[in-house]
């Protein structure tokens, strides 16, 4: 698989994983759907790539894609907090999905305080 065919799977696994987060209190906002719909386009992802991760993300065997990387690990826990917070609400299903990817990712506990510590400043 080449580096470009490498990234936009990535960009699709990432897309799937921010699209179950907006799927997890069992509503997607608009708001919601245009910013994962220009992140996916910024991310190279077409639109037939897009309509196919949102159909993932209401399947009932949807699930958040984890990273093999610390540093992307984070990078998609970030991304996670920025869809929770697009529509205004942190619903406990956001939370819990969000704490079991967070578990699943092995990560100090420390690092996960502080990038939430700085998503909320």
């Amino acid at each position: 698989m080449s580096q470009d065919d490498s990234s936009n799977e990535n960009n699709k696994s990432k897309i799937r994983s921010l699209l179950v987060m907006a799927a997890a209190d069992g509503a997607f906002t608009t708001d919601e759907v245009q910013m994962l719909a220009l992140r996916a386009e910024r991310w190279g992802l077409s639109d037939s790539e897009f309509a196919e991760a949102l159909s993932y993300a209401t399947s009932t065997d949807a699930q958040i894609f984890i990273p093999d990387s610390r540093p992307e690990c984070l990078n998609l826990l970030r991304h996670l907090l920025e869809v929770m917070a697009a529509d205004g609400k942190l619903t406990d299903s956001e939370k819990m999905l969000f704490a079991r990817a967070a578990g699943k990712m092995d990560l100090p506990m420390e690092d996960i305080d502080k990038l939430i510590d700085t998503m909320l400043n």
